[in-house]
């Protein structure tokens, strides 16, 4: 067994796993996160895409014993006192989910995105995306709650 000191969503953490338990399924199972979805096991859908000292991850490919003093945050941790992070909040108005399996990775991705580029378009996003697949949506509402919470998130930073 492995003892794993985290912060996770501001919160100190100790976990005890197995050595080769992955990210995500320690999430899922012991810290009882369950917004964080596992798709593939492959890391070729991004449901699992997580925070991890600032940089977003896919959860199924890391092992939970490499974390050990690192940063976590999940889609659980982005609200802040009860209000949705403005990515959030722009793929609810935007319609940028439907059946929600991929989204709180892909709103995952689309935070690191929008914090690591200075100027998105519409195809910068759609290429920042690709390691985060959907099957209901086309895209196109993505996009746009992307390009929403990006405006949102630079108001707040000013």
């Amino acid at each position: 067994m492995e003892v794993i000191k985290i912060q996770v969503n501001g919160r100190n953490r100790t976990v005890h796993c197995a050595a080769n338990a992955t990210l995500v399924d320690v999430v899922r199972e012991q810290l009882h996160l369950t917004g964080t979805h596992v798709g593939c096991d492959t890391s070729q859908c991004g449901a699992c895409t997580v925070h991890l000292d600032g940089d977003a991850v896919k959860a199924c490919t890391i092992l939970a014993a490499q974390c050990d003093g690192s940063t976590l945050t999940t889609i659980e941790g982005l609200a802040q006192n009860e209000v949705h992070h403005p990515m959030q909040q722009a793929f609810n108005e935007c319609h940028g989910l439907q059946c929600g399996f991929c989204t709180p990775g892909m709103i995952m991705s689309a935070v690191d995105l929008v914090q690591k580029e200075e100027a998105l378009d519409p195809a910068g996003i759609r290429a920042g995306l690709e390691g985060n697949i959907c099957r209901c949506t086309g895209y196109q509402n993505i996009v746009a709650a992307v390009l929403q919470g990006a405006q949102e998130m630079k108001e707040q930073q000013s």
